[in-house]
């Protein structure tokens, strides 16, 4: 009776076993652990892509330099990150710009509302910059100073200077306006930081966004925002070329989104 027992038992398994290992519960070769394993291993071998901070169009399937700038390529993000849609209460302002309105702290402590404020209307140019960076950011500050120079009367009144902050948890106000007046900033040159969460959605929406404060590029954002023009260029060109390249903006003639490319 006992020996019947155990046999209807060994049978009623096999039978289950079967019966499970045909639905893909166990992964000894069944079609869906196959197709999982192929799809695991197709992720795995799915090529990295690296594009120009500056000229996103340029894009590589390994690492290398931008033909147009020189600048590094950098490995993209993962497609997920970048098919974040664009916040409720960002501004489509042109050139596939969306500019969030998010609210920050100028150079002298006040809020203002980055869009409303300091964009909407205006031609701008906007860089990127931490008070604390001994690389890159001095000659950004000293190249702004002598654009706002050659810019004269036009400082403030047709053009505007943006500069933000990439490490605001250190840069506050006091920080912004001690580094503005060793590059003499005056009216019409805003400096801004502010909370976290909000300073890094607007980088991300400016494609300014770094893991790392320190690789941040010398990106200049330049843009007429009345007429939806916008464009993007080396922050440490001649002097010249930017006030050259505002200027088109002012007047609308920048023909293309990537024009400041050929403008270096």
């Amino acid at each position: 009776m006992r020996s019947k027992f155990f046999n209807s038992l060994a049978a009623w398994s096999l039978a289950l076993f079967l019966s499970l290992s045909a639905l893909g519960f166990f992964a000894f070769g069944s079609p869906a652990a196959a197709a999982h394993d192929g799809h695991d291993h197709a992720k795995k071998q799915e090529a990295a892509t690296y594009s120009c901070p500056m000229h996103p169009e340029v894009k590589s399937a390994k690492p290398g330099s931008c033909p147009k700038c020189k600048m590094d390529l950098r490995k993209d993000e993962p497609a997920a990150e970048a098919a974040t849609p664009a916040p409720a209460h960002a501004h489509e302002s042109g050139a596939g710009m969306s500019i969030p309105d998010v609210e920050l702290l100028d150079q002298d402590g006040r809020k203002v509302r980055f869009y409303t404020d300091l964009v909407k209307g205006k031609t701008v140019a906007v860089n990127f910059i931490f008070t604390t960076c001994t690389t890159i950011c001095p000659p950004l500050g000293a190249t702004f100073a002598r654009v706002q120079k050659d810019l004269g009367a036009r400082a403030g009144r047709d053009v505007h200077l943006i500069s933000i902050s990439v490490d605001p948890a250190v840069d506050t106000p006091e920080r912004l306006k001690a580094w503005g007046a060793k590059f003499h900033a005056g009216p019409g040159w805003t400096l801004v930081t502010g909370a976290k969460p909000q300073v890094d959605e607007l980088l991300r929406a400016l494609a300014a966004s770094t893991a790392r404060r320190e690789d941040h590029s010398p990106t200049v954002l330049i843009g007429n925002d009345a007429r939806g023009q916008w464009t993007r260029t080396y922050g440490l060109a001649k002097p010249s070329q930017l006030v050259k390249l505002i200027g088109d903006a002012a007047e609308g003639r920048l023909a293309a989104p990537a024009a400041g490319a050929d403008k270096e």
